[in-house]
């Protein structure tokens, strides 16, 4: 059974032409999935597997719907005994751990918002987000930096009342989150549990350019990924799923929850204290993944393995998304499992809304087509559309009612609000081009852009230049001043172990750029550094490069 479908004005379509046209999705009342998908499973095929978890130290446990009901019913209930009601933040920092589905549709149940996070949030961090939000409560794993971290921070925290390890470290002042959820009473559901307007997520950015914001998310949000799930991920009924995604920030949700349960599909979860691509290809055999979900530095490091030493006949769909694909790498992954990488784009403030869909023939490095829950367009600065081959500003249109996944603004803080969102028309800050038939291809952040010497340089295109020389293993392009140019290209790198930084290495590597893409986009400076500076999340603060340039020339 796929409940998605029951969801759609059409359940099937013929083709792409019929997807774009026909694709709606029915919005019911005060939809809540913890009831609306997981508990109705639970009704009509109680034995079908939800999750499949396994970690790196051979431990495995498969969930079926009625075990998922029943722990997250016991979840909601503990929730509500210690004060946990409709409305209340909780804080979830639980890694990859199957604690953190019982406990995000325990919230579901209740009508509470979940602030998931990442354990390598510092004291720092976890006061800046209890304040900002008003964190009632910390669900975490029992982890001794992590626990170190929360008790550090609790006392600049007013709002946050309970701390709740899952294990195995439970301090004495803290609650044991295994014994009272076993302890816990029968559930009983309340009248009405959530409204569609309710705040089922903040997401906190990952802060490239400042202080991270609040991104909110309501009770509608999991319909939004149907398309991310079975147009997009292209998964089966009965299969299992695997994103390669930590469960602190939003992609968790893209790809271990939402839309692969609705369409039947178990959720796989691979918890890991360190990505090893031997390990990672040995899961994936071993399991019977039938489809895959990564960014394309992840198949970087699979590609360089022996595939042939692996049973992977059970996979069948690969995506990516989140940086450049090397066109090297869609070609050797393609020629060794007969699997193409099919490409997307979204956003922590969006559902997909860019995809290579299953109709569709990829062109390596583009983000696809616009999904059709949102009215995109490419806007030009003073406003107008851009024609094919000019770049511009990816926006959505809004109109009378807020689309589906669309976030409802950043908590709390109007004013960068009214910076995204003028006149109906979403912003997105990310830039980008379409070609003649109507695949995107980005480009770079609206503030990354380089203007140099008339030209308008997207880093994006020459960190993919770049990335395809050997000697380069991490690059960060920017925009450096320029009295002449106004500015110029610079491009800082992390070399590969066995490489030593040269003149004439940087003459090669300039050299090498010119050979891939237009030869005014090369790096006329060239920063050899030991690592690149990066969020918690892993993203590179261009930002804090870009300052360090701004200060060298005043």
């Amino acid at each position: 059974m796929q409940i998605y479908k029951k969801y759609l004005a059409q359940p099937e379509f013929s083709s792409l032409e019929d997807f774009q046209q026909n694709f709606r999705i029915n919005i019911p009342d005060n939809f809540n999935f913890a009831y609306d998908v997981v508990d109705e499973y639970a009704r009509l095929e109680p034995d079908k597997i939800a999750l499949v978890w396994v970690n790196d130290e051979g431990e495995n446990h498969l969930f079926s719907y009625k075990e998922l009901k029943e722990k997250s019913d016991a979840t909601a209930s503990y929730f509500h005994s210690i004060g946990i009601n409709r409305g209340d933040k909780i804080m979830l920092i639980l890694k990859r751990r199957y604690e953190f589905w019982f406990a995000c549709l325990a919230l579901h149940k209740i009508g509470a918002t979940a602030i998931p996070a990442t354990h390598l949030l510092t004291e720092k961090d976890i006061v800046y987000r209890c304040n900002a939000a008003s964190i009632k409560a910390i669900i975490c794993v029992g982890e001794q930096l992590v626990i170190d971290h929360v008790e550090k921070a609790q006392p600049d925290c007013p709002t946050l009342e309970k701390l709740i390890s899952i294990g195995p470290l439970v301090p004495t002042h803290w609650d044991d989150f295994q014994k009272a959820v076993t302890r816990a009473k029968p559930f009983e559901k309340p009248e009405l549990p959530s409204e569609n307007d309710d705040l089922l997520y903040l997401y906190f950015t990952s802060g490239t350019t400042g202080q991270p914001k609040m991104v909110a998310h309501d009770y509608t949000y999991p319909l939004a990924h149907i398309i991310t799930a079975s147009f997009w991920h292209n998964v089966e009924e009965d299969g299992r799923h695997l994103t390669v995604a930590d469960t602190g920030w939003a992609k968790a949700v893209w790809g271990k929850l939402y839309g692969q349960m609705m369409a039947g599909c178990s959720v796989f979860v691979y918890e890991h204290q360190k990505f090893t691509p031997a390990d990672m290809l040995k899961v994936i055999a071993e399991y019977k993944v039938t489809s895959f979900c990564a960014p394309p530095t992840i198949f970087r490091f699979l590609i360089r393995e022996n595939l042939a030493d692996y049973d992977l006949s059970a996979l069948k769909y690969c995506t990516t998304a989140g940086e450049a694909l090397n066109p090297k790498v869609f070609e050797t992954f393609h020629e060794l499992t007969g699997i193409q990488l099919m490409e997307a784009f979204g956003q922590t403030e969006t559902a997909v809304q860019l995809a290579t869909l299953p109709w569709m023939t990829p062109k390596p490095g583009s983000m696809g087509i616009p999904v059709p829950i949102y009215d995109i367009d490419l806007l030009k600065p003073d406003g107008r559309t851009c024609e094919d081959g000019e770049q511009g500003q990816i926006v959505i249109r809004v109109g009378d009612q807020l689309p589906l996944g669309l976030f409802k603004g950043y908590y709390r803080d109007e004013a960068r609000t009214r910076e995204v969102w003028q006149n109906g028309i979403y912003y997105t800050g990310d830039i980008a081009w379409r070609d003649e038939d109507g695949y995107y291809w980005f480009v770079g952040r609206a503030d990354d852009v380089i203007k140099s010497s008339g030209y308008r340089i997207g880093p994006f295109e020459v960190e993919s230049a770049l990335m395809t020389h050997p000697a380069v293993v991490e690059c960060a392009v920017t925009g450096a001043p320029d009295e002449i140019r106004g500015q110029v290209v610079k491009a800082t790198i992390v070399l590969a172990a066995d490489q030593e930084p040269s003149e004439a290495l940087k003459q090669e590597i300039q050299d090498h750029v010119k050979k891939i893409t237009a030869p005014y986009k090369y790096p006329r400076i060239i920063d050899f550094v030991k690592e690149l500076p990066k969020t918690i999340s892993g993203k590179i603060r261009r930002v804090e490069i870009r300052g360090e340039d701004t200060s060298a020339r005043t």
